[in-house]
């Protein structure tokens, strides 16, 4: 049996692309020098642990291309999350999700331009549909 241990992020600066992360997730940074910060959540609760931690490593590569794996995030209220990611320095993009009728998603991006999403939130509607 594996499990996820470490979602690692190239980064040009890792130093401020982890304390957006740690800010927009409230989390904590862990470990850092020179080369690498690593942000994981601390708050005491059961999955602590279990959940993986992020790795920020300093890469001079621009990014170039939309990214092949991006996070999803469910916020409880999706218009107040985004406000808040923003003001915290992301963008909202444009990828071609306005194409599909119903978009429920938010595009954004981080201050390097990595890609995520913000969902509509969880409902009893949505948990009844599974």
């Amino acid at each position: 049996m594996i499990r996820i241990q470490t979602i690692t992020i190239d980064s040009k600066d890792p130093h401020s692309l982890a304390k957006f992360w740690a800010e927009a997730l409230n989390w904590e940074i862990t470990y850092s020098d020179e080369f690498e910060v690593v942000i994981a959540l601390l708050d005491g609760s059961p999955v602590q642990g279990l959940i993986p931690d992020i790795l920020f490593l300093i890469n001079d590569d621009s990014k170039i291309v939309k990214n092949r794996l991006h996070l999803d995030f469910r916020p409880e209220n999706q218009d107040q999350e985004v406000q808040r990611l923003l003001a915290l320095g992301a963008t909202k993009i444009e990828i071609g999700q306005s194409e599909y009728e119903g978009t429920t998603w938010v595009v954004m991006a981080d201050p390097e331009g990595n890609e995520f999403c913000i969902l509509d939130p969880l409902n009893d509607a949505l948990l009844l549909s599974k």
